[in-house]
């Protein structure tokens, strides 16, 4: 039954999984409204939430709770009939536990009679108010002051799709006319040169010689490596945490004749590397290894260094993160920045440039994890971003924000070794 899958499906998000590797279980025909719903569900998971304590005098045993979130979220934000909505959740519950199924049916029902009063009152709740839990609230309040409303109401959207045309190819107009012959509306921004923003998303397999590279899905903010690396032909680069691939497969099609070497330490993710380089055609050396105690031989005239980081500027594209990151998290995850940074800064040629990026928004993992590195490497010169009218500059780095210029909360240092 469809909805006990979704509720388990969603439970186990809650209990720590990955948000895509949930929806895995779900069969192809069954997979995008799978997706749609449990996208909702962890967007809204916050007044839900809410909603679920005012109606239920006790919390519901964790499978039914997850059962009703489901519920609440079709109900509420997507177009099924509501009374068909409360019927396949009530036949849920009787599948999950048969005396459930009345309480669950009970619910639903007083939701549907008093729905506008229940939600005025579960957003009285800050956390329900803002679809963020309470860290992160006091996190964005003391990084960004003044701002946390627009914050939260981009990574509460679902975000626009990117393309990447691939530079190699006939270019980018000449691929948005393609679109154009199908019926795919797109507008191309001035900045990144290849990028190209779908007035609505399409599937993959709608996008003309997708399978064979000709285009690749990628956000625009992450687009914007190609311009912050600077690099050119015969440059020696290292991506240092290059899985699935998006970055380094722009650095490749962008610079023809660079010798990359693309590292990461997770086995499953490099196989999705693999794939990608397959995908675009590029030819890149690629490692499993940790990119700092590694052995590479020559030293290097650009890096990247795509931190492990919280996510937090690309909830909207991820909305688990809200569910799965935690404060505590922070600390550790700006550490390992920290090993990264002064570990392969070692492998940067004088005069080299090496690009520090997160898709986080928390000035611990940004700004102050650069004036930091900057206070303690006297070699190290901070030099602007190419576009100067992205992001907000932080005196450490570049920040967008999210759904800034419809672009991911995205962050770059570049940073040059003085010789």
């Amino acid at each position: 039954m469809l909805r006990t899958e979704l509720a388990r499906a969603l439970k186990r998000v809650f209990d720590g999984a990955n948000l895509d590797v949930a929806l895995t279980a779900f069969t192809p025909e069954d997979r995008p409204f799978a997706q749609a719903l449990l996208y909702a569900a962890c967007r809204n998971h916050y007044s839900n939430a809410a909603l679920i304590a005012l109606l239920c005098e006790r919390r519901p045993k964790p499978l039914i709770g997850a059962l009703l979130q489901v519920a609440l979220s079709e109900i509420r934000f997507l177009s099924t009939p509501p009374h068909a909505a409360v019927h396949e959740s009530v036949a849920a519950a009787r599948s999950i536990q048969a005396s459930s199924a009345g309480f669950v049916n009970a619910l639903l029902r007083r939701f549907q009679r008093e729905r506008g009063a229940l939600e005025a009152r579960a957003l009285e709740e800050i956390e329900a108010r803002y679809e963020h839990p309470s860290w992160l609230l006091d996190t964005l309040r003391k990084d960004w002051p003044g701002r946390i409303d627009a914050i939260c109401a981009a990574a509460n959207f679902a975000p626009p799709m990117w393309l990447r045309v691939d530079a190699r190819g006939a270019g980018r107009d000449a691929y948005r006319r393609r679109l154009a012959a199908i019926d795919i509306e797109c507008s191309a921004p001035v900045a990144p040169p290849h990028a190209l923003r779908l007035a609505a998303p399409v599937a993959i397999d709608r996008l003309p010689d997708f399978a064979l590279g000709a285009v690749s899905v990628q956000d625009a903010a992450a687009q914007r490596i190609v311009g912050a690396l600077d690099a050119r032909a015969g440059h020696r680069v290292l991506d240092a945490c290059a899985a699935p691939g998006g970055k380094s497969a722009a650095l490749a099609e962008a610079v023809p004749g660079i010798e990359l070497i693309a590292v990461d330490r997770d086995a499953a993710r490099v196989q999705r590397l693999r794939d990608t380089f397959g995908r675009c055609r590029i030819d890149a050396e690629i490692l499993i290894a940790d990119s700092v105690s590694h052995h590479y031989g020559a030293d290097f005239d650009r890096i990247v260094i795509d931190a492990p980081c919280t996510g937090t500027g690309v909830i909207r594209r991820h909305p688990d993160i809200k569910l799965l990151r935690r404060s505590s998290d922070v600390a550790a995850l700006v550490a390992e920045q920290r090993r990264l940074l002064d570990g392969l800064w070692l492998r940067l040629k004088p005069g080299g440039r090496l690009v520090y990026a997160t898709c986080s928004i928390l000035r611990a993992e940004n700004s102050e994890q650069i004036a930091a590195f900057l206070a303690r490497t006297p070699q190290a010169r901070l030099l602007p971003m190419l576009d100067a009218t992205w992001g907000h500059d932080t005196g450490a780095g570049f920040q967008n924000l999210p759904g800034e210029g419809d672009e991911d909360g995205f962050f770059y240092a570049i940073l040059e070794r003085t010789a």
